[in-house]
């Protein structure tokens, strides 16, 4: 059976134009436990069928803020849920989550470098792995983290990612734009980034957190690259 929890909307944070942030603090539990990279499941009012209502996002914060956690979440036009979390929600009311679950974490020990390629809101997971990565200097390994959107002000948590880069040489953070024109980083779409840098670097595991189709394609470049399934790891958004 699952264990359903109530909890409180304690903040709002109008991150982007399209993507907000939300802080559960869950009301019965002392501590969350969680991996980083998990997920939780929110039961919202927006359908009377229980299966219609459910909606699963993955935990932004590492797993040692005690009982709360941090969602990145993007508005649909349209969608039921994006309706309610962007226009009827308010901080302070209720919302019931399941879980967490999801088995998209790292192992205990980091033996090989690690490549984290997203877009969007699939930004999410990876923030969780990082920021508890940082706590033991990434076990002696290199993280590069390679985020792609299509605007330069739909870009998610730069600030962070950009300061940990500066003072962790472990740690590379790579920005690509598919339709910014002014944009001086890197332009295209994220794919490019990871088959200029590792075509020669077999002993890379990669972690691809998105919507279906960019991850498709990242596992047939993957693969056509020479990387075995083994080394790349996916979880899928939508």
């Amino acid at each position: 059976m699952w264990t359903w929890h109530d909890s409180t909307l304690t903040k709002i944070e109008k991150t982007t134009p399209t993507t907000w942030r939300f802080w559960l603090k869950a009301k019965d539990l002392d501590k969350i436990d969680f991996r980083a990279g998990q997920f939780i499941t929110m039961d919202l009012p927006i359908h009377e069928r229980r299966r219609k209502r459910w909606r699963s996002y993955s935990i932004a914060n590492a797993p040692n803020e005690k009982n709360t956690v941090e969602l990145a979440i993007a508005y649909y036009e349209g969608g039921l849920a994006s309706e309610y979390l962007f226009k009827e929600i308010n901080e302070g009311d209720t919302i019931t989550f399941k879980g967490p679950d999801g088995a998209f974490y790292l192992p205990p020990k980091i033996e090989n470098d690690l490549v984290f390629v997203c877009t969007g809101t699939g930004v999410a997971p990876f923030r969780s792995m990082i920021f508890d990565l940082e706590k033991r200097d990434f076990d002696g390994r290199n993280i590069h983290l390679i985020f792609g959107t299509r605007y330069e002000n739909a870009i998610l948590y730069r600030e962070e990612f950009e300061a940990l880069a500066e003072r962790n040489p472990r740690f590379r953070y790579t920005v690509t734009l598919s339709r910014e024109e002014n944009w001086e980083g890197v332009k295209g779409y994220v794919h490019q980034v990871y088959e200029t840098e590792y075509a020669d670097k077999p002993n890379t595991r990669f972690y691809l957190c998105g919507w279906q189709y960019m991850i498709d394609e990242a596992r047939e470049r993957l693969e056509k690259m020479g990387f075995d399934k083994t080394k790349v790891f996916y979880e899928l958004y939508g």
